[in-house]
């Protein structure tokens, strides 16, 4: 099942999708039902309340524009590809370098939920001399039996994953590197915007494709005005999915309508990456007027216009006490 929010002649709508990518129409929920509901409700009850809908209203894919399928309550993101570690790590320091430390807990950051675009939107980023993609897998939480999840396992942390949607985490590296020596963050580089979409797609979807250690064998893709950039599979991950949002849970809880971020793929799954691996800034960061456009095999494409960057007014430096 596909599940996501579009405008159509001006009025916003959520509902599902039928159809495939290139040729579907989306149909708007009835009754109230909106997608923090199901999400509310879990996947299995989910599954069962859109099955009973009977809405006769349909608009054609051509004719709506898609938008973020989700408003997130909170947004955590991590690092969970070796290679992507491996490669930025590269760029960062000089020297190839995964810590131990890595290996232990697939670690997360917080970033912002307001700052959530969807496909097709123009992308405004902050100036910055090394703007970067980072092409992820979203993933998104539902309920646990009705409730939210609290110190879950890996086996009823499976049941919170209510679906997945495509992710980019725009970066600006040098930013982000310069609040990173305050051994604190990433914040400003970070949290100027984040896409995702086209949809949501559930987790029944996948369940066939699921190998025998709980990774999901899907391409991932990612093209910089139309020329490859980047490939790697999402089963090159360090944890199985369920794990990821497992460990989030861990003496808190996560939320129905969470979105977790796997982290960026590796192999040209961000350009900090790749210019850690080329010992240089190629290709070049973004720029105004570039398109990235990221694909995950059976959830979907995305794609956004990087836009002029907004300055924003001037912050004096810190009265020094001492």
């Amino acid at each position: 099942m596909k599940i996501g929010r579009w405008n159509h002649k001006g009025q916003n709508y959520e509902g599902f999708f039928v159809g495939d990518d290139n040729d579907f129409y989306a149909v708007p929920f009835e009754n109230g039902l909106t997608i923090q509901s199901l999400l509310e409700l879990g996947l299995p009850s989910a599954l069962k309340v859109v099955a009973g809908q009977n809405s006769s209203e349909k608009h054609g894919g051509q004719d709506i524009c898609l938008l973020a399928p989700l408003k997130p309550g909170t947004v955590r993101d991590g690092v969970a590809f070796e290679a992507h570690v491996e490669g930025v790590t590269r760029s960062i320091d000089g020297a190839s370098d995964v810590v131990d430390e890595w290996y232990d807990f697939p670690t997360f950051y917080f970033t912002n939920p307001h700052a959530i675009i969807g496909t097709d939107e123009v992308m405004s980023p902050p100036p910055s001399e090394k703007l970067d993609y980072e092409l992820e897998l979203g993933i998104i939480v539902g309920s646990v039996d009705g409730e939210p999840g609290r110190n879950l396992s890996p086996e009823q942390a499976k049941k919170a994953i209510f679906g997945y949607t495509v992710m980019n985490d725009w970066s600006a590296r040098d930013i982000q590197a310069r609040e990173m020596k305050v051994r604190l963050g990433p914040a400003k580089g970070k949290d100027f915007a984040t896409t995702i979409g086209p949809w949501i797609v559930t987790a029944d979807e996948f369940e066939d494709r699921l190998d025998s250690e709980g990774f999901l064998p899907l391409n991932m893709k990612v093209w910089v005005n139309g020329e490859l950039y980047g490939e790697d599979s999402l089963s090159n991950i360090g944890w199985p999915l369920n794990e990821l949002v497992a460990y989030a849970s861990r003496n808190t809880m996560v939320a129905p309508g969470d979105l977790i971020g796997s982290g960026t793929c590796g192999w040209g799954g961000c350009l900090a990456e790749l210019w850690g691996r080329n010992g240089e800034l190629t290709p070049a960061p973004l720029k105004a007027g570039d398109e990235v456009r990221m694909t995950v095999e059976g959830v979907g494409t995305i794609t956004n216009i990087v836009g002029e960057p907004v300055v924003a007014p001037a912050i004096p430096r810190a009265r020094q006490k001492i």
